[in-house]
């Protein structure tokens, strides 16, 4: 018979051990779960931090993240096709100012809070609180009323039709939907916003400013779930030190514009060790002739210039092959821009100097800069000085134009400096891009004909330029589909025959990614995030 005091000690030792067994099972278990996540969880480097992923306003949120957790009420898909999203369907009025919207049922946000109209309008009616933020955006200022018509009916009025709205609301910032806990007290977003609250399938679970963000799946998410659990977004601001990282196996994506430099995406392809893919062209890498500069008002010499260069080898040279030259200022991807009636300029040494000559730029005996009325031929070119590819295209320019007899000087200015010329006609050239999907072509016929952004005044001397632009300010507004077709035809191509924008490139987005990772897809939409379907073999 044990004593009470061994009974006791037996029974101590004994819960002792229970416990011990089951702390050693929880820690077991949790470091199973830590080896588990890295298996489930892709880790990607991005150059900046995320930002506070406010759906309504613009840096330092950034746009990839912001479409992870946001949706919008409609998708643009390959092709320029609008496909229903958090709208199933939406009507539009015989006059093109009347929006009506029905909303997706069955859809919550991420802390099980309903998706309603009511929600939709809170959603709108912040944004319009500031609408000079948002006036890039051309339906904003034309709004004239939100309303709810039922739980899951939403209409939008305009004060004059504008046919790309649909086409606008597919961007990834300002309309996107935020859930009613997101929302500060006052309900203006664009002070920041209480946490983020999306539909979308992916949903904020860790951040770290300036070192890293964790984004777990959306368990509860209406539409196709993503096929991982985690997106560990690390910040990493140096390209280089991207690509050590990338290379020590600590990343296991790489992707987007410029995040690594064409040289490294090039040699790291070439290892063999690594998949890799490229995008269909999402802008024209182009260069801008200010026509209101004396020497280029004549299309001659615009001509000339355009015809003085070899595109096809400065291209393939400069990109390793990783853009395509580019025969249209606008990639014939895009919604209207597949029925352009442009010839492209080859490269033609011989006629870019009879087209000088006949303009009156003679080349005088022993001088190697072509005169006119005792004024060399002389420009000057500005391009990003932190924009690697610009300042090479700039370099191969100066020297091919130098050979028929054009002095090219080069500022390397940085990008701040840069806009702010390019939109106050401070400059004779410049590089530029344009906006892609989904905001083309409409967004970049509107900048052109803008004045205050650089392209109205400098297609100052194009004879038809109070032409084009009625036919801009006429296109936004046209119901008829066909009409706006021949009128896009009509406008592209009279900006591009006459020489003062020249179509150089087709940028791309790149992506390096290791083996394990598969059935990763560029979206279709520039600015959307590229998580959903990718899968990890095990």
């Amino acid at each position: 018979m044990l004593s009470g005091k061994i009974r006791l000690k037996i029974k101590f030792t004994f819960v002792s051990i229970l416990i011990f067994s089951i702390l050693l099972a929880g820690c077991t278990n949790a470091g199973q779960t830590e080896k588990k996540a890295p298996h489930n969880m892709v880790t990607i480097a991005w150059p900046r931090d995320i930002g506070e992923i406010n759906p309504h306003v613009y840096n330092p949120s950034q746009l990839f993240t912001q479409s992870m957790v946001y949706e919008p009420l409609v998708s643009y898909e390959a092709g320029g096709k609008l496909k229903p999203h958090l709208a199933e369907s939406w009507d539009i009025s015989h006059d093109g100012k009347v929006y009506t919207f029905h909303l997706r049922k069955n859809v919550t946000f991420s802390d099980g809070t309903t998706f309603n109209a009511k929600i939709v309008k809170k959603n709108f009616d912040s944004i319009l609180k500031h609408p000079e933020l948002h006036s890039w955006l051309g339906f904003i200022t034309k709004i004239a009323q939100t309303k709810v018509i039922d739980n899951h009916t939403f209409q939008l009025t305009l004060n004059e039709s504008y046919y790309p709205t649909i086409q606008e609301l597919a961007v990834v910032r300002p309309v996107r939907f935020l859930g009613e806990a997101g929302f500060p007290k006052d309900g203006d977003t664009s002070k920041g916003v209480a946490k983020p609250v999306g539909t979308g399938p992916w949903v904020l679970e860790e951040h770290k400013t300036d070192e890293y963000a964790i984004f777990k799946r959306n368990e509860n998410y209406w539409g196709e779930k993503p096929k991982v659990e985690k997106i560990k977004v690390k910040v990493i601001p140096d390209a280089e030190t991207r690509v050590l990282a990338f290379e020590k196996g600590e990343l296991d994506l790489i992707y987007g514009e410029g995040v690594i430099s064409l040289d490294a995406y090039k040699q790291l392809q070439s290892t063999g060790q690594y998949e890799t893919s490229l995008s269909e062209p999402v802008a024209t890498r182009q260069l801008v002739m200010n026509t209101k500069k004396e020497q280029l008002s004549d299309e001659r010499v615009r001509q000339a210039l355009h015809y003085g260069f070899n595109k096809d080898a400065m291209v393939e040279g400069i990109t390793s092959g990783l853009e395509e030259k580019a025969d249209y200022i606008l990639p014939t991807t895009l919604p209207y821009t597949s029925d352009i009636d442009v010839k492209p300029v080859k490269y033609d040494a011989e006629k870019a100097g009879a087209l000088l000559d006949a303009a009156g730029w003679k080349l005088p005996n022993g001088k190697t800069v072509r005169e006119k009325d005792g004024k060399p031929l002389e420009f000057s070119l500005m391009y990003d000085s932190a924009e690697s590819i610009q300042k090479a295209m700039a370099e191969t320019l100066q020297a091919e134009w130098a050979a028929i007899g054009v002095k090219l000087n080069l500022e390397g200015v940085e990008l701040a400096t840069q806009v702010k010329r390019f939109k106050a006609n401070e400059f004779d050239m410049n590089f530029f891009s344009n906006y892609g999907a989904p905001y083309d072509p409409h967004t970049f016929v509107n900048i052109v004909a803008s004045k205050g952004f650089g392209f109205n005044e400098a297609i100052s001397a194009y004879p038809n330029k109070d032409e084009l632009l009625k036919q801009m300010e006429k296109v936004p507004e046209t119901t008829d589909k066909k009409e706006r077709q021949h009128l896009y035809s009509s406008i592209l191509t009279s900006l591009q025959d006459q020489g003062a924008i020249v179509p150089i490139s087709y940028i791309k987005k790149t992506a390096i990614y290791q083996k394990n990772i598969t059935d990763f897809t560029f979206p279709a939409n520039r600015d959307e995030h590229p998580f959903t379907g990718i899968r990890i073999k095990q």
